[in-house]
This record gives C-alpha cells, sequence and structure tokens, in this order.
C-alpha cells in the first residue's frame, strides 16, 4: 500500500522539512509521481508557499493545495515526522556537561596569547537546577517537531510540576495528545498551542480542571470545535483565537454561547470579524471581563437592546456583558458617533480602544481624544493612556464649547440625539448658554470672553525663544492664529504648522482647517499650541 511504501507516513499527518522544525506542512498524498521512481510524499506548506506548484504535476492532479505554490513531492528522507515532548524537553533543557569540543571553544587569550579557559557565571548552578527537572515550572520547545506526547508516565516523572508549556510551532495536531499531555501534567495551567494545525473534532474527553489558559492563535479551529472543548476545559479563565477566521459564531443552543462559566478573557483579534451581531451571542458570558476585538473589520457597535426577559438558560435576565470591563476595538472600521456613545450603556465598561479606527483619526475626518473622552463618561483607560480627573475635567469643558460654537441646531432633542451627553456635561460643569444681549460693552465686554493660550515656537529654523501666553478671541481661526504668530515671534518667510498639545496624547493635534475658530475646535484657556514650520 501507498502508506507503508512512504514509510509509515499518514494522510493528514503533519510533518516538517528534515533539519528544518519550522518549515512544516501537512501530507496530502502517499504513492508514486509519474515519470519518477519510487515512493513520494506530497506536502501542502503552512503559509500558503514554499512549494513548487499546487498538488498537480505534469497535467495530472495528484492533491489540491491551499495555495497555488504552496505544495511539492518530497522523499520520505526528506521529512521528519517528529518527536515526542519528553525528548524535547531534554534537547532544549539538557542536562549533560559540555562536550569536550565545546569546552575547547571555551576560553580566551591572554595578554601572552595563552588559551584561558572561561567559567560562566552561575554555570554549576544553572547545571545542577537543571539536573533536577522537577524544579521546572515553565519550559518551552516551540519550534522543536514535537509531534506527540509521548508516554504519560515518562513526562510526569521528567516534569511532575510544570506549569506553563509552550509548544508553539510543532507538529501536534491530534486532541488525544493534548488531553493525555494535560492529564499527564496536573501542575500545569497555561498551555500555548500556537501554530499548530488541530484537528476541528475529537470523540472523548477527560474533565482537565487545572488548564486555565489556553492559546489556539492561527490553529485552524472552527467556533463548532470551541464549543466542543468548553466541555474538557471547563475551569479556563482566558482563550486566546486570533487568527482562526473566527468571523461567525454558532451556537448550538439558542442565540447565545452557553457555558464557559469561569472565562474572563477572549482575545478574537485578527477573525475578520464583520458584525457587531456575531459578537452580540457573547452576551451572557457570565464571567467575561476582557473582549479582545482588535484587527477585525468591525463597523458598527451597539450595546444589545430587546433582550428576552428571562436569560439563556430560563433564569433571571442579567444585562447584556455586565461584567466586561476591557474591549478593545482598535484597528477596526468604526466611523460613527453612536458607536462611540453605545459603550456608555455597558454596565462595568472602563477600558476602551479605539485608536486606528476612522473616528478616532482626526486626519481622516475623525475625533481627536478630548472628543472620545469627553463622550465616554465612565471610561478610565482609551487606547492604552490613563484618562486623569483633570484630562477629563478639561476634555468636557472643552467639547461643550465645541459643541456650542458648532451647534448644528438649538432643538434639544437633536441635540441630545447628536450629543447624548452634552446637557448632562453642561449642567455638571455649571456652563450656561452665552446670552445675546448684554449691559456690559467696550473693552470689559471684549475682555470677559478672551481666551488665554500658550504658544510655543518650536521650529529648527527659528532660533531659540520663550513661550508666549496671549489673550485672544474665542472666534480667531487657525489662519488668522498662524499670522499673529509670524507678528509674535517675529517670524518671516515660514510657513506655520500649528499643533494642539492634549495630555493623554503621546503626538499633538495638527490644525489643518484654516478657517476654523478656536471655540469650534473646543480650544480654551489653558490651551498650549505647538507653533513648528513646514517641512
Amino acid at each position: 500500500m501507498a502508506a507503508a511504501g512512504a514509510a509509515g507516513f499518514r494522510l493528514g499527518q503533519r510533518v516538517h522539512a528534515a533539519g528544518d522544525p519550522r518549515r512544516s506542512g501537512t501530507v496530502r498524498y502517499l504513492g508514486p509521481v509519474d515519470g519518477h521512481s519510487g515512493d513520494w510524499v506530497g506536502v501542502d506548506w503552512d503559509g500558503g508557499a514554499g512549494g513548487r506548484h499546487d498538488g498537480s504535476l505534469a497535467g495530472r492532479r495528484y492533491f489540491a493545495a491551499a495555495g497555488d505554490r504552496s505544495a511539492s513531492f518530497a522523499r520520505p528522507s526528506a521529512l521528519s515526522a517528529g518527536i515526542a515532548l519528553p525528548d524535547a524537553l531534554r534537547l532544549r533543557y539538557r542536562v549533560d556537561d559540555f562536550t569536550k569540543e565545546e569546552e575547547d571553544e571555551m576560553y580566551v587569550f591572554s595578554t601572552s596569547q595563552k588559551r584561558v579557559s572561561v567559567e560562566l557565571v552561575g554555570t554549576n548552578k544553572v547545571r545542577d537546577k537543571l539536573k533536577n527537572f522537577d524544579e521546572l515550572l515553565c519550559a518551552s520547545v516551540s519550534f522543536m517537531g514535537v509531534s506527540s506526547a509521548g508516554s504519560p508516565e515518562e513526562l510526569q516523572g521528567l516534569v511532575p510540576n510544570l506549569r506553563q508549556l509552550d509548544l508553539t510551532g510543532n507538529l501536534i495536531s491530534q486532541w488525544q495528545d493534548i488531553f493525555s499531555l494535560c492529564q499527564a501534567l496536573p501542575s500545569l495551567e497555561v498551555l500555548d498551542l500556537t501554530n499548530n494545525t488541530m484537528e476541528n473534532d475529537f470523540v472523548e474527553s477527560p474533565l482537565l480542571k487545572n488548564i486555565r489558559v489556553l492559546v489556539l492563535n492561527n490553529c485552524g479551529v472552527t467556533w463548532e470545535l470551541i464549543e466542543k472543548l468548553k466541555v474538557p476545559f471547563a475551569c479556563l479563565t482566558d482563550l486566546h483565537l486570533i487568527w482562526n477566521k473566527l468571523n461567525i459564531i454558532t451556537t448550538p443552543v439558542g442565540k447565545f454561547v452557553q457555558g464557559f462559566d469561569t472565562l474572563r478573557l477572549l482575545n478574537l483579534e485578527d477573525n475578520h470579524i464583520v458584525s457587531w451581531d456575531e459578537m452580540v451571542k457573547l452576551s451572557y458570558l457570565r464571567s467575561l471581563e476582557q473582549l479582545h476585538l482588535n484587527k477585525n473589520k468591525i463597523k458598527h457597535v451597539r450595546y444589545p437592546s430587546n433582550l428576552p426577559s428571562s436569560g439563556p438558560l430560563g433564569d433571571v435576565a442579567v444585562p447584556a456583558f455586565e461584567k466586561l470591563q476591557v474591549l478593545l476595538l482598535g484597528s477596526n472600521e468604526i466611523e460613527d458617533f453612536p458607536s462611540v456613545d453605545s459603550l456608555n450603556l455597558f454596565p462595568s465598561l472602563m477600558d476602551v480602544r479605539i485608536s486606528d479606527n476612522p473616528i478616532a483619526d482626526p486626519a481622516k475626518g475623525g475625533a481627536p481624544r478630548f472628543v472620545l473622552v469627553a463622550r465616554l463618561g465612565n471610561v478610565k483607560i482609551l487606547n492604552g493612556s490613563e484618562v486623569s480627573a483633570r484630562e477629563r475635567r478639561e476634555a468636557e469643558i472643552r467639547y461643550i464649547r465645541l459643541v456650542m460654537g458648532k451647534a448644528e441646531s438649538s432643538d434639544p432633542e437633536v441635540l441630545k440625539q447628536l450629543h447624548p451627553r452634552f446637557a448632562e456635561l453642561k449642567a455638571f460643569h455649571g456652563i450656561e448658554d452665552e446670552k445675546p444681549t448684554s449691559r456690559t460693552s467696550g473693552p470689559q465686554k471684549m475682555a470677559s470672553g478672551l481666551i488665554s493660550i500658550t504658544l510655543k515656537c518650536v521650529g529648527p529654523s527659528m532660533g531659540e525663544k520663550q513661550p508666549l501666553t496671549k489673550k485672544l478671541p474665542p472666534a480667531t481661526t487657525v489662519g488668522k492664529l498662524k499670522s499673529l504668530c509670524e507678528s509674535f515671534f517675529k517670524l518671516k518667510d515660514i510657513k506655520l504648522r500649528l499643533f494642539l498639545e492634549e495630555e493623554g496624547c503621546p503626538l499633538p493635534q495638527l490644525l489643518e482647517e484654516e478657517t476654523a475658530s478656536l471655540v469650534e475646535l473646543g480650544i480654551g484657556t489653558g490651551a498650549t499650541i505647538i507653533v513648528d514650520e513646514e517641512s
């Protein structure tokens, strides 16, 4: 038979190129190849490249590969079926003394050009510790060609106290190997299987209460498999599922994902998720505190409404995403303010990332940080930076000025729809509407309405100049301010750019719109503007 003739390889088996554990693939064909003697193994290499064809050769199709040039045929001797985990641990954390050849290479030349042996600091201590494998708590055997767990008794005897194991980039594909491994290591809590192409089914599974963190990044898993894994891994607190194309969440019973009662962190970054409706299916994960959705294609976010009066299991309904504190939405396609405003409805949300979205990019017509801070009333961390009490106060007052200066309508209902927190913030900060008439006139009236801003001149060809504090009318435009800066700092024939410094932002915000006034930009007393030159 072909399998026997191909040195014991089987279809679907994970292999790597002999001598190169980082070049791995899946066996897709076993047998003869027209025009070539002997048995061959057809391999579909990972990554969609690295081969010579798509599974067909000289007009004959042998198998269908993932990519146009991801497949090749190899002699069995050119491939490796991998090694067992205990062997990999011994290779990575070897306990033998250095060979004579290695010791001979460990020297330096003295001033008289004589060899002087080098004694590495702590060498003996490290050797003594590694001779006792039972002291090994964390181990990494990434990209070592591990294809099986090996003997459970041997593994347990070798590293009985292992707590963290990194198996990134190996050849493991069968869940029975993983179950066996977890049972053999009762102290194991963290298991990383990144870049192992796992099978999407298994027959029987034990209950693995010891595993708390499971990493399945780029493992080709489906949500149907995840639904099955919640049975053996019933005590998970962290589940990482990056790069698995999990854009659809299928629920075997009802509309919502059930189980995972202890899960606190779910990482679904970079999974081509388009619809927020798929995330609503996670509303009743009762312990979920962190949901990572960076690098997807989500355009809109809405807090779930019109949910059933009873929970998914018929119990009393709790609020959707009741315990969610961290929601990471960076690098998506969110472009509307209602998506931002809806984040206020999440009961416990405190940490939000929406950077690298159109709505948060002023260069693309999005909102600057102060607007986002003001619209997100409960957020304590925005885009990785803490929102201090001072920043919140200044952002909210500046936002009020911005809305008052650019109000699209005086109708309270329209304002509430466009700026849901505006009335609340205006009342909280005690800011009154400007009166159309006033008995105050002349210089006194003008002075009371001026804003005090600090100007810092930093252009390389402008020379060293002290910062200036000036009082300006709120209606001063960006273009007018540039002209004033030329006068203030005695600058000639230099094209200027103005930047607004904002607390919590690593980079100042460029003031691009020449006709925009200070009040329209939400700039008030205490603001700092950087005066630079165009490059």
